[in-house]
């Protein structure tokens, strides 16, 4: 009779085990349906994020919407219609900041959309209302500003390092205020599916050039789930080479400065664990000699030999 509890107990031990192992472990499944930064207008941030075995995605960011569907349909990784992906499968927005080049996909695909939440700091959500969703500018398809108000979209404000639930998926968001070109902000996003991270920043300068503590604080926020393998990826931009003027930055990363904050990172973390994390590059800005640069200077800086994932339009990523 012993002999049999103890065995029942350690059934479920392993069972226990294997369910949190589940938990720690869940992958992420990325779309990009736009990747750069700058003048092109069918490739502009915006990636579609949702757990391995789900459908039901968030998008961070929107500066391109329909073009990047439809290249993900032509590389069979959705099915149906353009329209149909975008009003079943897209569950919201997450929105860094107002640059169109961060929401134009957005405002533009209203039209043929479903009803859906765009999350963002107030500040985002009332420049949205008042430029974008008017009746001057295009049409009001929110639930606030001018009126008639279509009510199409609800504006849902985040409280900074306050966890908001992603309606019509499972995962919820902690927000956290970036330096976009001081005083401008733009915003990172840090999602939670089971127990398991992405971290998506928005533009953002870095610290020593937007005279600003904002990376630093998201890196200490960051720093224990990398520790504890919790967080698999980090979106993070490289707008420009390294011939970059510093005065002409604009609120923007080159590779010399995306290394410097992912020392101040690897600071804060264990060596091995920093390594086992994804690091996605974005916004990358034509013209393409200057994006092929950008990529060369990096692969020629990362000493440390991380995982440095260059997205490409409509073709999935698997993050572990």
């Amino acid at each position: 009779m012993l002999i049999k509890i103890r065995y029942i107990l350690f059934l479920l031990l392993i069972t226990g085990f294997n369910s949190w192992s589940q938990q720690i472990n869940t992958s992420f499944k990325i779309v990009p349906l736009g990747v750069k930064g700058g003048d092109d207008e069918s490739n502009l941030s915006a990636y579609l994020l949702a757990p391995l075995h789900s459908d039901n995605y968030i998008a961070l960011d929107a500066g391109t919407i329909h073009a990047g569907i439809q290249k993900a349909i032509q590389g069979g990784i959705f099915k149906g219609s353009t329209q149909d992906v975008l009003k079943k499968q897209v569950k919201g927005y997450l929105i860094s900041h107002a640059h169109l080049d961060h929401l134009a996909g957005l405002i533009i695909n209203s039209p043929a959309d479903s009803s859906k939440n765009i999350y963002s700091m107030p500040k985002v959500l009332n420049i949205i209302r008042d430029k974008y969703f008017t009746w001057d500018a295009w049409a009001n398809f929110a639930n606030e500003g001018e009126k008639p108000q279509l009510k199409k979209y609800t504006y849902t404000p985040l409280e900074e390092d306050q966890s908001q639930t992603l309606e019509g998926t499972e995962m919820t968001v902690q927000a956290y205020i970036l330096s976009h070109g001081n005083p401008y902000q733009s915003t990172a996003f840090l999602v939670k599916a089971k127990d398991s991270y992405v971290l998506y920043l928005g533009d953002t300068g870095a610290d020593e050039i937007e005279k600003s503590d904002r990376l630093h604080k998201l890196w200490q926020k960051a720093a224990p789930l990398v520790n504890s393998g919790q967080l698999k990826a980090i979106f993070l931009e490289v707008s420009f080479p390294n011939e970059q003027p510093e005065n002409q930055l604009f609120g923007h990363l080159t590779p010399k400065l995306f290394f410097k904050e992912l020392q101040q990172l690897q600071k804060l973390t264990d060596a091995t664990a920093f390594k086992k994390l994804s690091f996605i590059i974005t916004h990358r800005k034509p013209p393409i000699y200057k994006e092929e640069r950008i990529k060369k200077q990096l692969k020629a800086a990362n000493e440390l030999n991380l995982k440095l994932i260059f997205p490409q339009q409509g073709r999935m990523l698997i993050i572990n």
